[in-house]
């Protein structure tokens, strides 16, 4: 019988995370047991991709995995980060956890950096996506019935006009018009909040509000639909 490694999913909310939970689901070598997020304690949204906490825990919910919340400050210094990164991961060693997965698809240094930091305290990285054609890998997430919004895009690489929108064929055969613009948004291009389809076993209601500029990024604030 072969031995699973207890591991955790690091969830950005986004639809690589959340097509990385599915593939990853399906190897008979791991157990997923929790999602493991960092959280912008300041607006209480999850860093980067701007997404309300609330819609997180829905998403969570509907996703069947506790989350734990990984709460940084606005902004914060990378030894910060680590630091409290490094206690969450002490606590999930005590649980059994040797393996965190994530959804990154090409960056070789941010592996690198993953690897390093995980390895220094026994963990091992799984990237169940990595290196697979993101032309390919944005059509299967699409056709798999994943569901995803884009709530935040990088205006000087993309229209700030993507912001709030679906992440859709429709979406992709417009990115492909666009030069150097990776469709899966590998390069920071868009971060997206996956809402329905795989992995989740029901979708979250959401509907567009407010799109406003910070920091130098377009966020389009999902809002839960009643």
């Amino acid at each position: 019988m072969t031995h699973r490694r207890r591991a955790w999913m690091s969830w950005s909310s986004g639809k690589d995370s959340a097509f990385a939970l599915g593939v990853a689901r399906g190897r008979p070598e791991l157990e997923i047991t929790a999602l493991l997020t960092t959280i912008t304690d300041e607006y209480a949204r999850v860093s980067m991709h701007g997404v309300r906490e609330e819609l997180l825990h829905a998403q969570a919910r509907a996703v069947g995995l506790p989350l734990v919340e990984v709460r940084i400050p606005s902004p914060c210094p990378n030894a910060v980060y680590e630091a409290r990164m490094a206690e969450a991961l002490s606590k999930a060693a005590a649980d059994g956890i040797d393996t965190v997965v994530f959804g990154d698809l090409y960056l070789a240094d941010l592996r690198a950096y993953r690897e390093e930091k995980l390895s220094a305290i026994g963990f091992r990285a799984e990237f169940p996506l990595w290196k697979r054609d993101t032309h390919e890998l944005a059509s299967a997430m699409i056709a798999s019935g994943l569901r995803a919004i884009l709530t935040c895009v990088d205006p000087r690489r993309v229209p700030r006009e993507l912001a709030g929108r679906e992440f859709d064929a429709r979406l992709l055969e417009e990115l492909a018009r666009l030069p150097g613009v990776d469709p899966c948004g590998e390069n920071g291009e868009f971060h997206t909040f996956a809402y329905a389809g795989p992995p989740l076993r029901l979708p979250v209601p959401i509907r567009v509000g407010e799109v406003v500029e910070r920091d130098g990024f377009v966020f389009a604030d999902v809002l839960p639909r009643t």
